[in-house]
């Protein structure tokens, strides 16, 4: 093994194919979308050259709505971050503790399961929860006295977005607590048991010693949280195709809409490269902001070293 290390073709050879495939499906798709985005193009026809055109009419003249659907896209990133990961945290820790351990791979598969259903799916699920005449949330509402909130959840330009919110919180937060809660079956046990010693209960123990030794996993979830949210798609076209009047429309919806339903390949190539850019630019400031917030790897030493002499 540590002659194939040594050997730089042996590595070569086992890297190509990877870096190809990455190449050819993702960037070389990004690079023609960056030259796409200053033509002017219906797909078929003979290609004009109009430069930053495209990007001028996506950001000053706002004719299709993008301003609202950046904003949207905005909405849907910090409800994921502040509202989904806090409750994945929640239940990541819940499934953690001491009283649960006979349950908890029980909870642990449950709350997993929306992860791995289909999008398509959730969206026409929950299409059926909102309808307005047999919906099961409308008539929830009706059977408990409160009738008077029942109202058309995904044709309300005041609730349309909230509304296409909530499945995403329920297919996702069982991915990132799953994720959550590999990083704390990883904490040390002499660390947690230092700590029930020195009197600490479960909570402060969850603020003081697991939080701290889970940054790296937290970083990642808020990461795949904010790119997610920026990037999303099917779920919001197949529930509400960005209406009603632009309210849960997304760059994503946008871009489609542009390219598939309009023609107009450059425009919507042009969407495609501010959502490449946004997403990594956004994945930079919160792993920025993440590290500032929970300190650098020195912080976690010293729980560690604290929780040995504790021990």
């Amino acid at each position: 093994m540590k002659k194939i290390l040594r050997d730089k073709r042996a590595i070569i050879l086992f890297v190509l194919p990877a870096l190809l495939v990455y190449v050819i499906f993702a960037i070389y798709p990004v690079i023609m979308s960056g030259y796409y985005s200053f033509l002017e193009w219906n797909g078929a026809g003979e290609a004009k050259w109009i430069g930053l055109d495209n990007y001028k009419s996506l950001f000053f003249e706002n004719t299709d709505g993008f301003t609202d659907a950046l904003l949207n896209s905005f909405v849907l990133a910090f409800l994921s971050v502040f509202v989904q990961l806090t409750l994945s945290l929640i239940l990541a820790l819940a499934i953690c503790h001491p009283r649960v351990k006979k349950q908890e791979k029980f909870y642990r598969t449950v709350y997993f399961l929306p992860a791995i259903v289909s999008t398509v799916i959730i969206a026409e699920l929950w299409k059926k929860i909102y309808h307005p005449s047999y919906g099961l949330l409308n008539g929830f509402l009706s059977q408990i006295g409160l009738g008077s909130w029942q109202r058309e959840w995904l044709g309300d330009p005041k609730t349309a977005l909230i509304a296409v919110f909530v499945p995403i919180i329920w297919q996702y937060i069982g991915n990132h607590m799953l994720m959550m809660y590999s990083a704390i079956k990883g904490v040390p046990g002499e660390l947690l048991e230092a700590a029930y010693i020195d009197g600490a209960s479960y909570l402060q123990t969850c603020f003081r010693v697991i939080i701290p030794l889970i940054k790296d996993m937290l970083i990642v979830c808020v990461t795949f949280a904010i790119v997610g949210s920026l990037k999303v798609f099917d779920l919001v076209y197949v529930m509400t195709n960005g209406g009603p009047l632009h309210a849960t429309e997304v760059p994503g919806t946008l871009m489609y809409s542009s390219i598939f339903m309009k023609n107009q390949y450059g425009y919507g190539s042009a969407i495609a490269v501010f959502i490449v850019l946004e997403c990594v630019i956004f994945t930079f400031a919160s792993r920025w902001v993440m590290y500032r917030m929970f300190g650098d790897d020195s912080n976690r030493q010293d729980v560690r070293r604290r929780g040995r002499k504790s021990k």
